[in-house]
């Protein structure tokens, strides 16, 4: 069980700075996942962490011990890449066994810890067989076994699983959190994937350009995102945005954007005028049969009819698209006209730079 703490970490290629002054602790025994977009530092700061890149200035601490000066192979921490880095010309057990051998550890010894981790991974019947024989899943299982068996104070993953098929990533999904539900080992892991975030993690780490935009769990950021970027980051399909304007409505304010206007109570922070940006969820949406209650009146340029769920991609006025989700199968056509209406429990309104104003709307 491993702490690691990062203390005003920055890093700069030249004049360029990637990484700006990021604090963050990941707990022992945690499965933490970084998240974002490309090219938001997150691979950066994992290679930061295993000592792959020095940093510009800060600190990182592990368990309390401050290791900027110490190299990778000094830290021990365990790295699996994207690529699985096997040796072609060994067999599945020498790739297991092969740091082991070089640390000059007891072959008994050796043996029970390579044994012991194929086991775990469901790989033993393959001990004899070289990379080329496997499948992409096999071999990252082989790849994640290399990383088991050197028993590291925690554990690194950098996409690991893009380069799998999709049904094979779920599956390895699901091998990655019982693996760590086994092993309990501190476990940080990097991904573009939220839909991986939210599943695998027990905290996630939202990056942009090199800042962390929030941190917290998986549904605590779903439900409770703070900013706009966070907002229409997490969650699949993505958060519905609309820039708005405040608008008076009788004793509380209206947002208005084109062929939308939803109207609202008084809102602390909102005041006429104000330039609103407000989020709806595509399962939030509702389809209502009563024009005079509708927040926007949407064409339907696609109708993706899945069997137990139908999804809407929408045309409105002003908007770019809204995207529709509902359960079940919905005799819904493409060039169909319908009425919606916002669940206001779960809109989500941010000011003019992003920030949230409020999570729900209690009317």
């Amino acid at each position: 069980m491993t702490q690691i703490d990062l203390k005003a970490v920055r890093k700069s290629y030249g004049t360029v700075e990637v990484i700006h002054g990021i604090d963050l602790s990941v707990n022992s025994g945690e499965f933490v996942v970084f998240v974002g977009p490309s090219g938001c530092g997150k691979s950066t700061l994992l290679r930061i962490i295993a000592g792959l890149e020095d940093i510009t200035s800060g600190t990182v601490e592990i368990d309390r011990s401050v290791v900027n000066t110490i190299p990778a192979s000094d830290r021990g921490l365990a790295m699996v890449f994207q690529s699985y880095a096997l040796y072609p010309h060994m067999t599945v057990y020498k790739n297991m066994a092969f740091g082991l051998e070089n640390s000059k550890m007891p072959k008994a010894e050796i043996d029970t810890k390579v044994r012991k981790a194929a086991e775990m991974l469901q790989i033993t019947d393959y001990l004899d067989r070289r990379p080329k024989a496997l499948s992409g899943g096999q071999r990252q299982r082989v790849a994640i076994g290399r990383a088991i068996v050197r028993d590291p104070k925690a554990f690194l993953f950098d996409e690991p699983l893009s380069n799998l098929d999709a049904e094979l990533r779920v599956t390895m999904r699901k091998e990655l959190a019982a693996l760590h539900a086994e092993i309990g080992g501190t476990m940080i892991y990097v991904t573009h994937d939220q839909t991986e975030a939210m599943t695998l993690a027990d905290k996630i780490v939202v990056l942009q350009g090199g800042v962390v935009e929030q941190v917290g769990k998986p549904l605590d950021l779903y439900n409770n995102p703070q900013n706009a970027f966070v907002a229409g980051f997490i969650g699949s399909p993505r958060m519905n945005l609309v820039q708005a304007t405040a608008e008076e409505d009788g004793e509380g304010i209206a947002l208005v954007a084109k062929g939308t206007r939803v109207s609202l109570p008084p809102i602390q922070g909102i005041k006429p005028g104000d330039t609103v940006t407000y989020g709806i969820r595509p399962e939030h949406i509702l389809l209502t049969d009563a024009p005079n209650s509708s927040d926007a009146i949407a064409e339907v340029f696609l109708s993706e009819q899945l069997g137990g769920e139908t999804y809407l991609y929408c045309k409105v006025d002003g908007i770019e698209q809204l995207t529709i989700h509902q359960p079940g199968q919905l005799p819904i056509e493409n060039g169909e006209t319908l009425h919606l209406r916002f669940d206001r429990a779960q809109m989500h309104l941010f000011d003019a730079n992003g920030k949230v104003i409020t999570n729900g709307v209690q009317t």
